[in-house]
């Protein structure tokens, strides 16, 4: 989950509809969460952390990163990408 916390924020910055009722020379704490999965974290691999993995939920995230379309590559062909990339930043 995305979250944003900024403490003693002044009231003046608030959009008018968050100033309602507040005192403008005040500070507030204000957090601000995503409602929903974010584009920025799909698909969501989270898992809770109190709990261990089961083989399961390690089949159910292999499954997700596989149809996702990725491509498989040995380590030697992405030890190539990966030098054919740092070339490329060589002058």
């Amino acid at each position: 989950m995305n979250k944003i916390v900024r403490e003693h924020y002044p009231v003046a910055n608030l959009p008018e509809d968050l100033r309602e009722g507040l005192d403008v020379h005040a500070r507030v704490r204000v957090v601000v969460e995503v409602d929903g999965p974010s584009p920025l974290t799909e698909p969501d691999f989270s898992v809770d952390n109190e709990k261990p993995l089961t083989v399961e939920d390690i089949l159910e995230i292999r499954r997700r990163l596989f149809a996702d379309g990725r491509p498989s590559v040995t380590a030697q062909e992405a030890v190539a990408r990966i030098r054919e990339l740092r070339d490329e930043w060589d002058y």
